[in-house]
């Protein structure tokens, strides 16, 4: 196992930063995009470009593992190696000229996240985790960061797109937003992981999204000395694909206050719900 992992970290770090650069490169000029879906997310040809690029390089390199892709889809190929594949997250951002986007890959063995590497191409961040090895980027070791003055917290929120409306996720994000110094949502949901990894957020927040980068950002917070935990405070593992994911990401020293803070908008919630 160790020697594939390190070839695998070999092998993703040089062809993210390439099919980064293709998305760089193209930042800004007249794209062809299409919703592909209901919701409004989009795609665009800089997804199919770069996602072809890391997909043909891993193929090669390891035949016999799993792809799942963005774009793409599954490979159909078994194996107890799984490659998740997002070749720009923050495409809705992309698409309209702002410049915060990443790529994503991971690298699952037996349904374990062992390896996630983001890249930021607009800034030329790379940022790396291995399983027990800690968190990086460009080569320097990163980590998750205490703050004592909890009314000053930035903290990151994630939702899924078939919940945007949810008047339960509505009235959580208020509270959030109200109780905290800042809430941030970037539509890039790898690099809040990556923020939040190095320091730069106090926590992070999911409601309801699932997708190809999560597992990155979640393997990335834990290198970095940070926590996930579901909303009743038990330790995040995996997600039951017949359950949605909903937790909280951040400092151990900071779970009771978060733990409270969410827990407090979901009451409040529960009862403006029932008053209707």
């Amino acid at each position: 196992m160790k020697d594939i992992l390190q070839l695998a970290k070999k092998v993703a770090s040089k062809v993210i930063v390439e099919a980064g650069t293709i998305a760089k490169e193209r930042f800004d000029q007249t794209t062809q995009m299409e919703e592909k879906d209901e919701f409004g997310d989009l795609v665009t040809e800089v997804d199919y470009l770069s996602e072809e690029v890391i997909l043909k390089e891993i193929s090669r390199v390891f035949p016999d593992h799993q792809i799942q892709s963005e774009e793409a889809g599954d490979n159909g190929v078994e194996s107890e190696w799984l490659w998740q594949i997002d070749p720009l997250d923050g495409t809705n951002n992309f698409a309209v000229g702002l410049p915060v986007f990443s790529a994503s890959i991971t690298l699952l063995y037996q349904n374990q996240p062992v390896l996630g590497v983001i890249y930021e191409p607009m800034v030329d961040r790379l940022y790396v985790a291995s399983i027990n090895e800690g968190a990086f980027c460009n080569g320097k070791p990163i980590g998750i960061r205490k703050k004592e003055n909890t009314n000053r917290f930035i903290v990151g929120w994630i939702q899924g797109h078939k919940v945007q409306n949810e008047e339960k996720a509505v009235r959580l994000r208020n509270y959030i937003d109200v109780n905290c110094k800042r809430m941030m949502r970037l539509w890039a949901p790898t690099l809040q992981w990556c923020m939040l990894a190095k320091g730069d957020l106090d926590g992070i927040i999911l409601y309801n999204s699932e997708g190809d980068d999560l597992y990155s950002g979640i393997l990335m917070v834990k290198e970095a000395g940070g926590i996930v935990v579901d909303f009743e405070g038990n330790e995040f593992k995996q997600t039951d694909s017949n359950k949605a994911p909903y937790f909280i990401a951040c400092h151990p020293e900071h779970k009771d206050y978060f733990l409270k803070l969410v827990n407090e908008g979901l009451e409040l919630s529960n009862v403006s719900s029932l008053a209707k």
